[in-house]
């Protein structure tokens, strides 16, 4: 499902002609965007809108589900255990991730996602608008080329054609970080050897290369030292919690976030290495509406 209606899906939601969207859109009483002459509306903000303009009496939402998708971090995924938080967790990938909190069917998503001025917020704008979503720095961590033990020969990018490489999902943002850094070298996915199937997560790339499955992975500095693999940093990114505003002061998102500011939860990420918490709670984004 697109994040976008076009004026003609936009006219069925409403039960309205065409001409009335326009008109709407004209005197600035939708959200709307103009892209390449054309309109659009962004699903979730009309979603919004909608919302805004009911009458009557307040129905309230169903409960979130307990649930942290998004990118798996080891780190995080750590501290939901310690933390004693009793949320559950769905690791496929910061984009499944955005999808999963804007269908509501999680309550927070791991997210890092590199975009042309920073991580993460301008994704989540563009898939949910100004939902009341908060967005949390956890950490800034390393990333790069995780060496399987005694693979000699690789220092960028630039050296992994013909190379066996474990690969991660399409929903991962560090695969689509992966094939631009591809790209920018004149590589492309056809000229590597690609091993299946591809790691879901980073504790699966590091297994994989650890057991001889493949040469080279894109992945975390903190796998090679708890895998002893050998790493080669290319990226340092940050990793957020996109959390619904409404479960962020339940208990058990509260227990998480407060063990997040814990001394246990800074000697881990020290103990596990390529993490800076000097900015961890910062918060990136706060949805208006709601």
């Amino acid at each position: 499902m697109s994040d976008y209606l076009t004026t003609r899906e936009l006219a069925e939601l409403l039960r309205l002609g065409e001409r009335k969207v326009y008109d709407l859109a004209s005197s600035g009483e939708i959200p709307c965007v103009r892209a390449t002459g054309k309109l659009l509306f962004p699903r979730a903000e009309i979603t919004a809108w909608l919302a805004s303009s009911r009458t009557g009496p307040q129905v309230a939402e169903p409960p979130l589900p307990a649930i942290v998708a998004g990118s798996h971090d080891p780190l995080l995924d750590w501290a939901i255990r310690e933390s004693g938080s009793g949320l559950a967790t769905y690791y496929d990938g910061s984009f499944d991730g955005l999808t999963r909190l804007a269908d509501r069917s999680a309550q927070a998503a791991s997210l890092h996602i590199h975009e042309e001025d920073g991580f993460n917020a301008g994704s989540l704008r563009d898939r949910l608008g100004e939902a009341p979503v908060v967005l949390i720095e956890v950490a800034r961590r390393q990333r790069g080329l995780l060496l399987a033990p005694d693979v000699v020969g690789i220092e960028g990018f630039g050296d992994l054609a013909g190379r066996r490489v474990v690969l991660r999902q399409s929903t991962a943002a560090s695969q689509h970080l992966f094939l631009s850094e591809l790209a920018a070298h004149d590589l492309s996915q056809e000229d590597l050897q690609t091993p299946a199937p591809c790691a879901r997560t980073e504790e699966d790339m590091a297994i994989a290369l650890q057991g001889g499955k493949g040469e080279v992975g894109f992945g975390l500095g903190a796998m090679a030292k708890l895998y002893r693999l050998g790493f080669v940093p290319t990226h340092s990114e940050r990793v957020d919690l996109a959390i619904w505003r409404r479960a962020a002061f339940d208990a058990p998102m509260q227990a998480l976030l407060s063990f997040l500011r814990s001394d246990r939860f800074a000697a881990r990420a020290d103990e596990m290495g390529s993490y800076d918490l000097t900015h961890a709670g910062q918060i990136h984004h706060n949805g208006a509406s709601g």
